[in-house]
């Protein structure tokens, strides 16, 4: 990474096990740090913070939101720690939005925070208000696009969220940060927004996002 290049690294999908975030190349020289959602497994916010603690020692600029394996109450804590991006968007430089939405909607096994779609439409339509004068977007959604890659169960069935496919495809956000599917590592776009989704943290996948001049590029990587 040259010196000059402002770079975010995103994962998720940690599932109470960081065994790899050391490994991580340049995350400590980040300019922030993603996580796109269940941190946990089913805990709270003791859980959570005893291991965003661990992210925080090596990078503090956070944006984090919760997936549906985390308790809701966690979103309190983040919101305290100005670390939130569920429902949320941030500005991280002069152009530049990053917005969030984490949970699910219902899954076969009943994890605390599961939705109706419509309540995470609400929920994607409130953050992009707040960095919509943005020329460029990161979305980080927890939940993947219906129809993409990043949906795909290894029958070839699409579990993906139809909300987040109707916003990615009214809005085109520059990149999509997805995960929740763990076995459907994937780089794929919708329109001119690339979908990004590295499974699981402790199988190595991560994602590496760059300014480059005045273009958002994204990859995803291996540890």
């Amino acid at each position: 990474m040259t010196t000059n290049e402002k770079f975010w690294i995103g994962f998720g999908d940690i599932h109470e096990d960081l065994s790899l975030v050391d490994e991580i190349p340049d995350l400590a020289d980040a300019a922030g740090v993603i996580i796109s959602g269940d941190i946990t497994n089913r805990g709270g916010i003791r859980r959570a913070s005893e291991l965003l603690e661990v992210v925080f020692k090596i990078n503090p600029n956070i944006y984090a939101q919760i997936g549906n394996m985390d308790r809701p109450e966690i979103t309190s804590y983040l919101d305290d720690k100005g670390w939130n991006i569920h429902a949320t968007g941030k500005q991280l430089t002069q152009d530049i939005g990053i917005m969030g939405v984490g949970y699910s909607t219902p899954t076969p096994f009943m994890t605390p925070s599961e939705v109706p779609d419509a309540r995470l439409a609400q929920w994607l339509n409130q953050g992009y208000e707040q960095i919509k004068h943005l020329p460029k977007l990161i979305l980080v959604a927890h939940d993947p696009p219906f129809g993409s890659k990043a949906a795909d169960l290894p029958s070839g069935e699409n579990v993906g969220n139809r909300s987040v496919l109707e916003f990615i495809q009214r809005v085109q956000p520059d990149i999509c940060l997805t995960g929740h599917i763990h076995e459907a590592e994937s780089e794929d776009f919708i329109g001119k927004t690339k979908i990004l989704n590295p499974g699981m943290l402790c199988m190595g996948g991560y994602v590496l996002i760059r300014l480059k001049g005045d273009e958002l590029e994204a990859s995803l990587m291996y540890i």
